[in-house]
């Protein structure tokens, strides 16, 4: 009899000490899950737009970011990067003209690409748009064509969704 106990006792330590561990690999597990949506939450989101306009339609001025090319910007399209927070310099062609900022982690930023007339072509130039105006501009643009993307780690699908 005392061995039954002893036996029944030893099995219930051992379920009390394999139920604590699953505990511990879900929290673990939870714990995890939560800091890496934490990390993509924490990108900044950047939308790049150019109007549609008749002049300059044919043009498609280069958009960089940190001097690496991000896309070429079509007449009336938008993109969307995703970066990660901190200082960035965005520029066009124009190497004179740019944009430097201090991005925010799970913050919406809007740049419109505007052609600017020069001796021989025009060029792109960037200009910083406030969320409410950069928000409303973009509704009526369609997306980017993918052949136009030359950095696919930084430019995702270009949705109008969230706006």
């Amino acid at each position: 009899m005392r061995l039954t106990i002893l036996q029944g006792l030893l099995c219930l330590a051992l379920l009390a000490s394999f139920a604590n561990a699953q505990q511990e690999n879900a929290v673990a597990a939870h714990v995890q899950n939560t800091s890496a949506s934490q990390s993509k939450d924490s990108q900044a989101i950047v939308y790049v737009y150019r109007y549609k306009q008749f002049v300059g339609s044919a043009l498609a001025p280069s958009v960089y970011c940190d001097e690496t090319e991000l896309a070429r910007m079509e007449n009336g399209r938008f993109f969307v990067a995703k970066l990660s927070p901190g200082n960035h310099v965005f520029r066009s062609n124009d190497k004179q003209a740019g944009i430097e900022v201090d991005l925010k982690g799970a913050q919406d930023y809007y740049i419109r690409v505007e052609l600017a007339t020069g001796f021989m072509k025009g060029h792109g130039r960037l200009v910083s748009v406030a969320p409410e105006q950069g928000s409303y501009e973009i509704k009526k643009l369609k997306p980017l064509e993918a052949d136009r993307v030359k950095d696919t780690q930084r430019v995702v699908a270009a949705t109008t969704e969230g706006q």
